[in-house]
């Protein structure tokens, strides 16, 4: 069954599955369970590689820029400066004028600083950034990214690394009825239902880590994850029966026999 594919700036990708590329084991695994995720677009901490992809010690060594499009990351970073400062950074390394912008306001709970995210996207979208932008699940926040003029937005499902999933869909949901910019579901999905359960949504992607790099078999886990997406996608595309506080008989009762 055909999908039509994310469409996010001016660029498509035949999958809605977006991968972070921290906390694996090994490198091989790393490059193992992202392609049995059949994602194209990774993510990479500017902040926490080397950039100099010649180093085999680097990440970057590792991702072949031909086969994954890889987004530079602000993680780590605590204010807006810092974020702009390592999105200029990856831009001058050569990565991308793209960035998967994050500000982190709290230590302990690592969720977003949602004034110093929208300082930061300003800034970043007038240099002529293509900003994604990770923020809390609040439409309010969610709207004036938009107005910025983000490419994306990026609401969490759970605070980063939980495991928790989805714990507010309405929230998503309303922010899902509210943009027209895509909407990627970001952090805290924790296992393959927690994937289905947001693409039914409607949100129009999921990036994740985590979930992968911490399973016991990330490769496993990483083709669950593939279909979980696809799963969900095709759900909400085909639209789900109504939810009935009674009994409805599958089959008629009219013309049984007596």
């Amino acid at each position: 069954m055909m999908d039509e594919p994310l469409v996010i700036a001016d660029r498509a990708f035949g999958s809605r599955l977006i991968l972070g590329t921290g906390k694996y084991d090994n490198p091989s695994m790393m490059v193992e369970a992202i392609r049995a995720s059949g994602a194209e677009m990774v993510t990479v901490a500017v902040r926490r590689i080397d950039l100099d992809a010649r180093k085999q010690e680097s990440l970057l060594h590792y991702l072949d820029p031909e086969e994954f499009f890889l987004l530079p990351n602000t993680a780590g970073c605590f204010t807006a400066d810092e974020a702009v400062r390592y999105a200029r950074l990856g831009r001058e390394a050569g990565l991308s004028d793209w960035v998967k912008l994050e500000v982190i306001g709290d230590q302990d709970t690592l969720l977003p600083d949602t004034a110093q995210l929208l300082q930061a996207a300003e800034t970043l979208i007038e240099e002529g950034f293509v900003v994604l932008a990770y923020t809390n699940d609040d439409l309010i926040t969610a709207l004036r990214l938009q107005e910025l003029g983000v490419a994306a937005v990026m609401p969490l499902a759970s605070p980063i690394g939980s495991g928790q999933g989805l714990l507010n869909p309405l929230n998503i949901r309303l922010i899902k009825q509210r943009l027209d910019v895509p909407i990627i579901v970001d952090a805290g999905v924790g296992t393959a239902s927690d994937a289905c359960v947001t693409m039914e949504q409607g949100v129009d992607g999921i990036l994740m880590n985590t979930a992968l790099a911490a399973a016991s078999e990330p490769v496993r886990m990483a083709r669950a994850m593939r279909l979980a997406v696809e799963a969900g996608r095709h759900a909400y595309l085909a639209g789900r029966m109504p939810v009935r506080e009674w009994a409805v008989p599958s089959s008629p009762v009219e013309g049984m026999l007596s």
